[in-house]
């Protein structure tokens, strides 16, 4: 885990933990914008497996609203589209601001950013942005949880920043968010700042920072990783080969489970029915890295 700086790009952290970890294979679970900071999950090596399973997790999200202006990107680094007037700003009360967040709250449909890395008919949407395509992509259902303000509504003449915390499933855009809300006030909005502090059970209090290693890096478990993520089933030594023979146990699984034996990660598994199960991941070189 990474609390990723402002500046970089998720690639370069994967880049820059390639380096550190002496391979290719690494990944990370989630793109965090250039702009934000906070929690990025990696794998290494065999550990990238289990990433499938950690990029749907909840995620939460810290984040400043700047109302009075949106932009074309949704944040601060995209060009400005339309700026309020001193009075429209003046205008809009924290019961409007509270009233229109309420609405966002739940299960809603949300047409993300334009600016995302979601394909057009093959092409990722901010690559069709940059070439002066003007387009709306298609709303999704998402959850937002939790929508909370934190601390006081802050005013100067020309805007009105807000920060809130933010609970939602994934596939939120925090950036969407701030554009709906500057909308629906008539005032225009977007983020100042992101950090995305949590996925899943894994915290951004736990994550390291790159700076402090330049020459070897922490790496956790994959068995360890994987009980924050999924429930465990230990299993037979019998059970692990045939397992890692590609055949079906006898068990009855209600979700999908990390397979362990003797402290060791064997796979991750589902349900085939009738009381057996299958695997998804096998893990054939005994103890992994994630």
């Amino acid at each position: 885990m990474v609390d990723k700086p402002a500046g970089m790009t998720s690639h370069d952290v994967v880049s820059k933990v390639r380096k550190l970890a002496g391979t290719k294979k690494v990944g990370h679970a989630g793109t965090l914008d250039p702009m934000a900071t906070g929690l990025l999950v990696l794998g290494i090596e065999s550990g990238t497996k289990l990433l499938t399973f950690v990029v749907g997790a909840d995620k939460t999200y810290e984040a400043t609203i700047r109302l009075g202006s949106s932009t074309i990107t949704d944040d601060r680094e995209g060009e400005n589209l339309k700026t309020a007037t001193p009075e429209e700003v003046a205008a809009v009360t924290v019961d409007q601001i509270n009233q229109e967040l309420a609405k966002l709250r739940g299960v809603i449909q949300q047409v993300p950013s334009a600016v995302s890395a979601i394909k057009v008919n093959g092409e990722k949407a901010y690559d069709r942005v940059r070439a002066g395509e003007v387009f709306e992509l298609k709303s999704r259902e998402v959850t937002i949880s939790r929508l909370d303000v934190i601390g006081d509504v802050r005013r100067e003449e020309n805007f009105i920043d807000l920060d809130v915390i933010v609970d939602c499933s994934s596939g939120t855009y925090i950036r969407a968010i701030a554009r709906d809300l500057g909308e629906a006030l008539g005032v225009g909005g977007h983020l100042t700042s992101l950090r995305r502090s949590r996925i899943g059970s894994f915290d951004v209090k736990n994550a390291i920072q790159l700076e402090g290693f330049e020459e070897s890096l922490p790496i956790l478990k994959s068995v360890e990783a994987v009980k924050s993520v999924l429930p465990t089933l230990e299993i037979t030594s019998e059970e692990t080969l045939a397992i890692r023979q590609g055949k079906r146990i006898a068990h009855h699984l209600d979700e999908i489970t990390a397979l362990t034996s003797q402290g060791v990660l064997v796979a991750v598994a589902e349900s085939a029915g009738n009381q057996s199960l299958k695997s998804l991941v096998v893990f054939n070189d005994g103890e992994v890295n994630a």
